[in-house]
């Protein structure tokens, strides 16, 4: 895993951006975010586990589905699985060595409102 830190690589709107093996994040600030970090880390393990590109298939995918489902871009961010996951387990440091494979899934079928 690499960090890099890149305010023209990460999408207006975001603070982080992972592809693996990168993580890159918009401001220098956030390289010291624990939290922010697992964040992403999480994302790695994610894509790992769907071999990278059909990880980036199934985001789109979903996240299309989910601005349908919800008329809005940051509640269908919201609720695309692997942010779910991230956002609901990126304050538990050891999440990711008790995480069990395509954990993501879980947070497939249930969704917020």
């Amino acid at each position: 895993m690499f960090l890099i830190i890149s305010k023209y690589l990460v999408p207006k709107g975001f603070r982080g951006l992972t592809t693996f093996p990168f993580i890159f994040v918009r401001y220098r600030a956030d390289k010291e975010n624990i939290v922010f970090i697992n964040h992403e880390k999480i994302h790695v393990r994610q894509q790992l586990e769907l071999l990278i590109l059909p990880f980036f298939i199934w985001y789109v995918l979903e996240y299309t589905v989910r601005l349908v489902q919800y008329k809005n871009k940051d509640l269908a961010y919201r609720n695309i699985s692997f942010e779910r996951e991230a956002y609901s387990n990126e304050s538990d440091m050891g999440y990711l060595k008790n995480r069990s494979v395509l954990r993501f899934i879980k947070y497939l079928v249930l969704s917020k409102n």
